[in-house]
């Protein structure tokens, strides 16, 4: 199948119809959700820390959103497809929605969220949908905006589909220049169904972060037990 980025722009690809049918196909739901419950857990968020604010990027119908509601924290989504949102509002999510493209940044106050989320969605910052668009200069206005309104001692988890090693390149590239710490975490990198890209980023040193495991590593075969799927963005 091509990939949804080759179709069309996410705003058009993403219509009534569309839209539709991946809310309500039981599969796509429950690797969303699972991909979002592990985004979660890479976010290392205190288990005493609740009612945190959340930003979830590109949240769709809300089905990553209803993962962080499950886990008693309020959130804020946002999304280039109307129509997403529009079913996100009928599934009567508990966050919030805002219909926003990424490229151009949020419109929120500087430290304004405790952490931030994406599933399957900075990927689509790697291509040019329109005439002007500069897909280098719209991951930086992403990263900077990101970077801005993220408390310090922040942390954002984004899950993407990578087409190339050079698209991974591109987007850790553009986190770093932005001031990110971390690194590209692959779980089950031998698997080519299971294998996932998170990008793990904090907003302060490495020294005080601590990447977490990747999945899916025999940590016998591997001295650092699993750390050798954990490419940093700097020297901690």
């Amino acid at each position: 199948m091509s990939r949804p980025e080759h179709v069309a722009p996410p705003e058009i690809y993403y219509d009534e119809s569309e839209s539709r049918k991946y809310s309500q196909n039981s599969r796509i739901i429950d690797i969303q959700s699972q991909m979002a419950e592990r985004a979660y857990e890479l976010l290392s968020l205190s288990d005493d820390k609740e009612g945190l604010l959340i930003l979830d990027i590109g949240c769709g119908s809300g089905i990553s959103g209803d993962v962080l509601s499950d886990h008693g924290h309020q959130w804020i989504g946002c999304d280039i497809s109307k129509d997403m949102l529009n079913v996100s509002v009928e599934r009567e999510v508990v966050g919030d929605v805002m219909l926003r493209d990424m490229g151009q940044g949020f419109p929120f106050r500087a430290g304004s969220f405790d952490a931030a989320i994406s599933i399957s969605a900075i990927q689509w910052l790697c291509n040019a949908e329109k005439s002007h668009h500069n897909p280098r200069k719209r991951l930086l206005v992403f990263f900077q905006s990101l970077f801005q309104i993220l408390t310090r001692g922040g942390k954002a988890v984004l899950q993407f589909y990578p087409e190339s090693s050079a698209q991974i390149e591109m987007i850790t590239a553009a986190a770093l220049r932005c001031g990110f710490t971390g690194g590209l975490l692959v779980d089950y990198p031998n698997s080519s169904k299971a294998k996932k890209y998170f990008l793990v980023l904090f907003t302060g040193s490495t020294g005080s972060q601590s990447m977490p495991k990747a999945k899916g590593v025999d940590s016998n075969s591997i001295e650092d037990g699993g750390q050798t799927q954990v490419k940093y963005l700097v020297n901690s």
